[in-house]
């Protein structure tokens, strides 16, 4: 261990290791919480939270150490800190890591690093982390100075928040974290708020006015419970249907008569019809990117057929697809606040248009429109999770099929009630479930999960287990990994390989933790187990076993072979 004399720093700071400055910064920055999987590479940082009011919380996984804290970061608008250990660990992180970056959520992750004097001769878990980190991360670096922490770790801050959010990655070389200095703490860091203006407010007045048929499609970050209260009084007012990009339902309430569906994953075919007739789209927060575009159909690249205005807080993001009619460098907080003071006047033919497509969205998401094969109707799941869950109950879940069932069918009426990957990332939902009851216990927590998601991460089940944290699993069991086998069946019709699981007894699972497990496998099975997993007061995995037809809520495995067939000899002929 150095220890490194230098002038006394500003405010008569006093000597402390690198791993306390560090803590220290924390503090001052507000990270309230870290989700860690410990190493020996960090062990002096462990040390100084021991004498800290950090919450910590010890993971079973370092991606899932990483997804709890990016799932903070989306419910809160500011990061949480992720602690993972070199080589290994740091690699296991990459997943989190990914998905923060896709989903534009501020996060920071600490990863433990070799000493500085052995670099570069392959030692124990040696790894470069900004060539490892640098496509997937808004800034990767190390910190080779303890004096630096307060410096680097206040950009972090600035950096993860500001623009477009992402994740920071910061090596931390073990012999830097004991050195002993001096330095001067840093100030709490602000996100910087972006914006429009008024001339730009002006143009936009202008086009809402002319528009018979305006659309608003909603996304990304940097939102807050005001500004999307906001935005749905002003919406209904105005008479302008609104849908949501993918997974960002709780941005718009379903119950707000503007809303008219989501662009996400198996998107109705009426409303992206629809879309493709406004003629003006205004986009806010989100980036229109492959899956919400539907495969960059939705608007034409690069100058859409639709008049458009595009607001995002990152300018290296507008015009980088899509040429926009006008482009509004600003946060959308920022920007509802200015959209609300225009004065749109109504028009018989913008509420005509709203409501034939809330028509078409109620039509859409009506359940009692779907019969599944099979004992065990997800449809009726859906309908009594809407019946008997808490307006505030947050719902998470992963990647594949069975979430289809949730953003379809669930009626999410308020922010910050939903944990979903835009990146598509499977095993997020049971982690992303035990950082939100971390950070809300009184709230009901519910984790959405196939059998091939749940076991990517469900090992973080004894986390939750062991901070008393009793989430609700729904875990969907069709023994497969349904959405590969999906697109295997409909480019490969019949030649199934690779797709098929054997499972466990997921009650049990539950059970071997010291949680509450149930297994339902008749529709009228599901709603006494949910009352049980509630009054349980233990994390809970309810194990619905449905028929491996039930691919989507619009069609069959079956139907999916078929229709691969009859196009391959249409092909043919």
């Amino acid at each position: 261990m150095n220890d490194t004399t230098m002038s006394p720093a500003r405010g008569g700071n006093r000597r402390r290791t690198g791993g306390q400055i560090l803590v220290d910064q924390l503090r001052i920055h507000g990270i309230g919480h870290v989700f860690c999987v410990p190493g020996e590479s960090f062990l002096a940082v462990l040390d100084a939270l021991h004498d800290s009011d950090i919450e910590v919380t010890v993971c079973r996984q370092e991606g899932g150490a990483v997804m709890m804290a990016e799932a903070h970061g989306k419910l809160t608008g500011r990061p949480a800190a992720a602690f993972v250990t070199r080589g290994p660990g740091a690699t296991n992180a990459a997943a989190g890591v990914h998905i923060a970056h896709h989903d534009s959520t501020p996060l920071l992750v600490f990863v433990g690093q070799i000493e500085r004097g052995v670099r570069e001769r392959g030692a124990l878990q040696e790894l470069d982390y900004r060539a490892a980190y640098g496509p997937l991360a808004k800034w990767a670096t190390e910190i080779e100075d303890a004096r630096r922490v307060p410096e680097i770790v206040s950009r972090a801050m600035h950096v993860c928040q500001s623009g477009r959010p992402g994740p920071v990655v910061i090596g931390l070389p073990e012999d830097m974290l004991t050195d002993r200095v001096e330095c001067a703490d840093g100030a709490p860091a602000r996100a910087v708020e972006a914006w429009p203006a008024p001339e730009q407010m002006r143009e936009i007045e202008n086009l809402l006015k002319a528009a018979e048929r305006p659309f608003l499609i909603v996304g990304g970050t940097r939102w807050d419970q005001e500004s999307v209260a906001a935005l749905a009084g002003w919406a209904q007012a105005a008479d302008i249907p609104v849908a949501v990009s993918l997974r960002r339902q709780m941005l718009f309430p379903v119950s707000n008569p503007a809303f008219v569906g989501d662009l996400g994953f198996g998107a109705n075919p009426e409303l992206v019809g629809q879309v493709k007739q406004a003629d003006l789209i205004l986009l806010l927060g989100g980036r229109m990117s492959e899956v919400p575009s539907q495969n960059y159909t939705l608007l034409d690249i690069p100058v859409p057929r639709q008049k458009l205005v595009h607001v995002f807080p990152d300018a290296e993001e507008l015009g980088k697809v899509y040429s926009p009619t006008v482009a509004v460098c600003a946060t959308p907080t920022a920007f509802v606040k200015e959209l609300v003071r225009l004065d749109i006047p109504a028009s018989a033919q913008r509420s005509g248009y709203r409501l034939g497509l809330r028509d078409i969205w109620e039509k859409w998401s009506d359940t009692s429109r779907i019969a599944s094969p099979g004992a065990l109707q997800m449809a009726r799941v859906m309908d009594h999770l809407n019946e008997a869950l808490p307006a505030d109950a947050i719902l998470c879940n992963g990647a594949g099929n069975y979430a289809t069932w949730v953003h379809r069918f669930y009626r999410f009426d308020r922010y910050g009630t939903q944990l979903a990957p835009t990146s598509g990332s499977m095993g997020y939902g049971v982690p992303a479930a035990v950082g939100a009851k971390r950070l809300h216990p009184g709230r009901t927590v519910v984790a959405f999960a196939g059998d091939g998601c749940f076991l990517m991460h469900g090992q973080e089940f004894a986390t939750a287990v062991q901070y008393d944290l009793p989430i609700v699993v729904v875990l969907v069991d069709n023994g497969m990994y349904g959405t590969i086998r999906m697109h295997q069946e409909r480019d490969y019709p019949a030649r199934v390989i690779g797709t098929h699981l054997r499972n466990p007894d997921f009650a049990a699972y539950a059970r071997s933790f010291g949680g509450h497990g149930e297994r339902v496998e008749r529709t009228e099975e599901f709603a006494p187990a949910l009352a049980r997993a509630l009054e349980s007061g233990l994390p809970a995995i309810i194990h619905c076993v449905i028929d491996p037809e039930v691919i989507s809520p619009a069609f069959t495995l079956t139907q999916v072979r078929e229709n691969a067939r009859k196009a391959a000899l249409n092909t043919e002929q």
